[in-house]
């Protein structure tokens, strides 16, 4: 392997050396002997070539080098050590010095097919939903109940195949307990603001009513929700394509990235309307908040940043269960004071204010931290 760079980083080749480098330096003892350089000052790259030669190896572009220095650390700071301007000016003298065998990627991925069914499949689970619903409600009795088991299985079912393929599928680090904190959110906007009414009356006596729109809205919102989050991938990577450094590429993903909130919003409002002239509830703000909340999260560990999505969603599932806990212990001798802010709010907006304040402040958490790390190359690398 030879140190020549086969591109120039600047207006001068990489190989070249100044006129006076070929002159002979004098030593201390005034002999005129030529010195020999130092290697490791004059070729401050070499050194990170090594470290990351495996992923300049297997690297396509100087996009997908520039987003892994990224990921390792490296910024724009950090590249002016090595005499470059930016991290991608680093990663394309990385490129054009490392050899690499280009075929194998590129046939890779000429053979792998696009998945496009995903778009189909996205109409999956509030189609199921839908029927669960109405055979939840053409039913009574233990037949009801039988219903509702069986519909939410195949609920369940219908969205994790859906989940699985498509722009909004999560990698090995998908965390379990994302899942159970999203099913009992989910659960919450069905149910819980039936049950947190009846339990500030002094009840449930028996059963509490559901919120059937909720549940509608929501899964049918699964399709704008894949929508939104493969138009945000393919324009991201693109802005990534013509960026010329990991600012520019920052400051043009954040607006994207809002724009995209704000579609899918749009979508999800559609969703939820069309359910609530279906079967008449008025529970909007709640399940509006809940959707976006999901969806950011998802977004998230789809990128890579499943972490702080379980963080936040595990937040808001604790909050809405303590509201119910606090109202139930309010009951207990001398623990009236835990239930009173709950019920203070519930009786003064509504039932459905809480779940809408807890999931909208979470919401908006996600949004900043989404912000925050969807700005980066590395979270686009392999979309």
């Amino acid at each position: 392997m030879t140190d020549i760079p086969s591109a120039p980083a600047t207006g001068a080749a990489w190989g070249a050396r100044p006129k006076d480098a070929l002159a002979p330096t004098p030593d201390r003892s005034g002999t005129g002997r030529a010195a020999t350089p130092r290697r490791g000052s004059a070729d401050p790259v070499r050194a990170l070539m090594h470290r990351h030669r495996e992923l300049c190896e297997r690297a396509v572009d100087p996009l997908e080098i520039a987003a892994g220095l990224e990921a390792h650390g490296v910024t724009d700071r950090t590249a002016a050590r090595f005499r470059h301007r930016d991290v991608f000016s680093l990663a394309e003298e990385l490129y054009a010095r490392v050899p690499r065998d280009t075929e194998t990627p590129a046939a890779a991925r000429e053979l792998t097919p696009e998945p496009a069914g995903w778009a189909l499949w996205a109409l999956l689970p509030g189609i199921v939903c839908a029927l669960a619903v109405e055979g939840v409600q053409l039913t009574a009795g233990g037949l009801r109940l039988v219903a509702g088991a069986v519909g939410a299985a195949a609920f369940v079912v219908a969205l994790t195949l859906t989940l699985r393929r498509g722009p909004l599928r999560a990698g090995p680090r998908a965390r379990p307990a994302a899942r159970l904190c999203a099913a009992w959110l989910m659960a919450y906007a069905i149910g819980g603001d039936g049950l947190l009414a009846e339990a500030v009356r002094g009840g449930p006596d028996g059963g509490w009513p559901l919120d059937p729109a909720a549940a509608t809205g929501l899964a049918f919102a699964v399709a704008p929700a894949m929508w939104c989050a493969h138009l945000f991938s393919v324009q991201a990577r693109r802005k990534l394509e013509s960026s010329r450094g990991l600012a520019e590429f920052a400051g043009r993903s954040r607006p994207l990235l809002l724009a995209t909130v704000a579609l899918f919003l749009v979508g999800l409002t559609a969703c939820l309307t069309i359910a609530q002239l279906a079967y008449g509830a008025d529970a909007f703000a709640a399940a509006a908040a809940l959707g976006v909340l999901l969806w950011l999260a998802r977004l998230l560990a789809a990128h890579g940043f499943a972490g702080a999505a379980t963080k936040v969603l595990a937040g808001a599932a604790g909050a809405e269960l303590l509201a119910l806990a606090f109202v139930f212990a309010g009951r207990l001798p001398g623990c009236a004071a835990l239930g009173r802010p709950v019920e203070a709010v519930v009786q003064t907006w509504g039932a459905g204010a809480l779940p809408a304040a807890v999931c909208g402040a979470a919401a908006l958490a996600l949004l900043a931290r989404a912000a925050a790390v969807l700005a980066r190359a590395s979270a686009h690398c392999d979309q």
